[in-house]
């Protein structure tokens, strides 16, 4: 094989829209205080058009509660770069093991009829406990969402998307194999560290339809779970005396979509800013 010259000049200026023309859905992007929703703001104004998924009932059960999807869909639309980009969405219990195909065709068939990038962000909150405490409907309920529904959603993407570069594929995991790891979230952390054992198998499989796949490791990220003490205790783990922010590993999700990343696929890649456990 012949050796590849270096990239002309001209191939070296960055892109102000790297993701113009392209199409994304974003998982779990149903709160402005969540990490999709810093993924789908970013995308955005790189220039893609975005479809947000949302389950509202999962949200609004939870210590936090929910925001209205109509208000998570401005929040993203103030962020764009490109004004023919489109903000889209809708809802889905993922849970349901027929609601990942049917997530995709609909994202899809919203955004023109083609799916570039998915970012599989969504998880089960709760629902969850130490090894003495979790039962076999916590683990049945995190297995469901954490980890059969992403990869029943990367499955119909890659049925769906034609071969061809630009495809992505996202998943998240939660530094459960780092440290000490998750031992009071026995179900949650079984089912992200499946996500990042499979991550390899994933790239390989997806390689020649032009779709990368890796897994990001967000790390502690501020999304309004936490305060007081243990939130303080957390941020002076933080090489910086602070939490992450969404936007942290929205940077680096979003970048993962470029172009500029076509050469990674199949890692696990942490981004906890030096965060020491």
């Amino acid at each position: 094989m012949p050796r590849l010259p270096h990239p002309a000049p001209e191939a070296l200026r960055r892109e102000p829209l790297p993701l113009r023309g392209r199409t994304a859905l974003v998982t779990g992007a149903s709160r402005r205080a969540g990490i999709g929703h810093a993924v789908a703001r970013r995308l955005a104004a790189y220039g893609a058009s975005v479809y947000l998924h949302h389950h509202v009932p999962h949200d609004a059960a939870m210590p936090w509660g929910a925001d209205r999807p109509e208000d998570v869909a401005a929040s993203v639309r103030e962020a764009l770069g490109d004004p023919d980009a489109e903000v889209l969405s809708g809802p889905g219990d993922l849970s349901d093991p027929d609601t990942p195909a049917e997530l995709i065709a609909t994202a899809a068939s919203a955004l023109g009829g083609r799916l570039d990038i998915l970012i599989a962000n969504h998880a089960l909150s709760g629902s969850d406990g130490t090894l003495d405490e979790i039962d076999a409907a916590m683990l049945d309920a995190h297995w469901a969402v954490d980890t059969r529904s992403v990869l029943l959603l990367v499955q119909a993407h890659a049925r769906l998307r034609p071969p061809g570069p630009g495809g992505r594929v996202v998943l998240m995991t939660s530094g459960q194999d780092i440290a000490s790891g998750m031992p009071g979230e026995i179900a949650y952390a079984l089912q992200k560290g499946a996500l990042a054992s499979i991550t390899r198998s994933l790239s390989t499989t997806l390689a020649g339809q032009g779709i990368t796949v890796n897994t990001v490791n967000p790390g502690p990220v501020d999304t309004d779970y936490l305060t007081g003490e243990a939130y303080e205790a957390v941020a002076a783990c933080f090489l910086a005396g602070r939490w992450g922010m969404p936007d942290d590993p929205a940077r680096l999700i979003a970048w993962l979509a470029t172009e500029e990343a076509g050469w990674i696929t199949g890692e696990v890649i942490n981004s906890e800013g030096g965060f020491r456990r």
